[in-house]
């Protein structure tokens, strides 16, 4: 996780240095800035490969400037293709340049990786800008007052002083001299949809762990975020496999009614993990509000609920442990479903709404794993987010991904059934939101301060005044004020409220939380930590319970 900025022309230093501050925490390891007269390079560097002197940026060789943030996955093989190419040292980041140097700009497609780069080529007089498929890093863009030249940046904040008006950079897609050329579309897939039980069971366990894997790549510590839902718990899982050292894990939950942190216990149990637990409370999350609206750079209900847990737990791990990657669950929900795609109304329905919300995504969970863990000076990386395990989920026939079996995410349980890879309690889990796991309480507290500060009138009066995405409540409505002191006349940065699809029976709720779904069920019940002798029954699942009967009956004795 690094900090990058760059700005064309000639630009104002102080401008540039105060926005360049502004992203300090996403590398404290070192700074540098460099000018020439093709414009100013910023770069913050957390030393995550080859932390030596070597592996700083901007890289420069032959006129060529590169700054990165990014891992690069398939490093050993294109350095092995560029085996003579004069490298500084071992960053993986490095092998853009002689990649560059051969592919020029469809360099994109050659890399398995999340990235976001600006390239200068200054004997060719060319500007490049590129930025990974799912948008896993972070990249935005603008126009500097006064000249129109064109200035990038890892977080919107940093180009508040420079550009009157910011942009997300699109997902997928390569900037070269003012042209946005879209180099892959995440979503998209010709491979036909692959029905048969055992092949998709292999698909998703071989490509996750291959997802893992490539992830646990680090010269510094490697921490994993345990929520003790189905997903991290699966990626601990798998990492515990691949090594012979007890992982370091972390959870996270209210001081009153944690509903997640009896489960990630049970997780930790089971893999013989050096588990943390991390307590937070209402004043805390009071307090932290503003912080995490400015870190976040959004307005977004479901986003700052699931960040205010997040943030405090990385703000927890910097305080207490030498870790500086964190591996997380995200962006299995998009891949499998979520609660709300039970009402999908067609197999077709549910693979437009999968597609829909992976497009989206670089607005919601994985700005939210970028910001929160970025805050202090972590890099977030996601294993369900790798490219490769993405395209064979997504060729998965979608009528197969239906919750037909009474147990969303069927197919990716069904893949770690045997093994032993987690506790039956876990693998066969209702879903559960992180916002509202880390305990009820936390959601309940922000709804009813958000009732304390605007009477019905001065809502419907304030919420009128907006006319992109109008606040719908009056906690939104507290969320955009925040949003507006910090970030005025930047809204446009997110497209809608993340929401269930208003258009299925069922999903048309006016709270994003998946606790006022019907079939929300058990998913929001905690084990009793504080009683051995509680134990949780699996409840029947139909088909489900059949087929595995005798697994099922079994009862799991909860941690003491």
């Amino acid at each position: 996780m690094c900090g990058i900025m760059y700005a064309s022309g000639i630009v104002d230093p102080i401008a540039f240095e105060k926005g360049f501050k502004a992203i300090a925490h996403r590398g404290p390891d070192q700074h540098r800035i460099l000018s020439d007269e093709h414009g100013t390079f910023g770069f913050h560097r957390l030393a995550i490969m080859d932390v030596s002197e070597a592996g700083m940026q901007p890289f420069v060789k032959d006129g060529v400037t590169l700054m990165v943030n990014g891992e690069i996955y398939n490093e050993h093989a294109l350095k092995a293709r560029y085996a003579d190419y004069p490298y500084q040292g071992h960053s993986d980041c490095e092998v853009l340049m002689p990649l560059y140097r051969d592919m020029g700009a469809k360099l994109c497609r050659e890399l398995d990786a999340e990235f976001a780069f600006v390239l200068v080529d200054g004997p060719n007089q060319h500007v490049l800008a590129g930025r990974d498929p799912i948008g896993i890093r972070p990249l935005f863009y603008g126009y500097q007052k006064g000249s129109g030249a064109i200035a990038f940046a890892s977080e919107a904040k940093a180009l508040m002083p420079l550009c009157a008006k910011i942009y997300p950079f699109p997902i997928g897609t390569v900037y070269i001299d003012g042209r946005f050329v879209r180099y892959h579309d995440i979503t998209h897939t010709d491979r036909p949809g692959l029905k048969d039980p055992e092949a998709i069971k292999q698909a998703i366990r071989e490509g996750l762990t291959e997802a893992v894997s490539k992830r646990r790549m680090s010269d510094v510590p490697v921490g994993y975020l345990l929520s003790g839902g189905l997903d991290s718990s699966l990626v601990c899982a798998l990492a515990a496999r691949q090594t012979s050292e007890p992982l370091t894990t972390f959870s996270i939950g209210m001081t009153t009614d944690a509903i997640d942190l009896s489960y990630a216990a049970l997780v930790a149990k089971h893999l013989g993990t050096k588990h943390h637990e991390i307590l937070m409370t209402e004043k805390m999350v009071m307090e932290a509000l503003p912080e995490v609206v400015r870190m976040l750079e959004t307005y977004d209900i479901t986003t700052i609920r699931a960040s205010l847990g997040m943030y405090l737990l990385c703000q927890g791990i910097r305080r207490i442990s030498d870790i500086k990657v964190l591996l997380s669950g995200e962006i299995s929900d998009e891949l499998f479903g979520y609660k709300y795609t039970d009402y999908a109304p067609s197999a077709d329905a549910f693979q437009e709404e999968s597609l829909k919300r992976l497009r989206e995504l670089y607005q919601y969970d994985v700005l939210r794993a970028d910001r929160c863990i970025a805050a202090w000076s972590l890099e977030a990386r996601v294993p369900f987010g790798d490219l490769r395990f993405v395209a064979d989920v997504l060729a998965i026939d979608p009528a197969m991904k239906l919750n037909t079996k009474a147990m969303g995410k069927y197919w990716l349980r069904e893949a770690f059934a045997e093994g032993d890879y987690l506790p039956e309690a876990i693998l066969w889990r209702d879903k559960a939101a992180f916002s509202d796991a880390v305990g009820h309480s936390m959601v309940d507290e922000l709804k009813a301060m958000a009732e304390t500060k605007y009477t019905d009138a001065e809502f419907a009066l304030k919420a009128a005044t907006y006319s992109h995405c109008p606040p719908i409540s009056k906690e939104a409505l507290w969320y955009r004020e925040l949003f507006e002191s910090f970030y005025p006349q930047q809204s446009h940065w997110l497209s809608a409220y993340w929401m269930p699809n208003p258009e299925w029976v069922g999903a048309s709720v006016n709270d994003p939380s998946a606790r006022v779904l019907a079939n929300y069920g058990a998913s929001g019940h905690a084990l009793k930590s504080d009683s051995p002798e509680e134990s949780l029954c699996l409840e029947n699942r139909d088909d489900v319970q059949e087929r595995r009967q005798q697994r099922h009956k079994q009862v799991i004795q909860a941690v003491g």
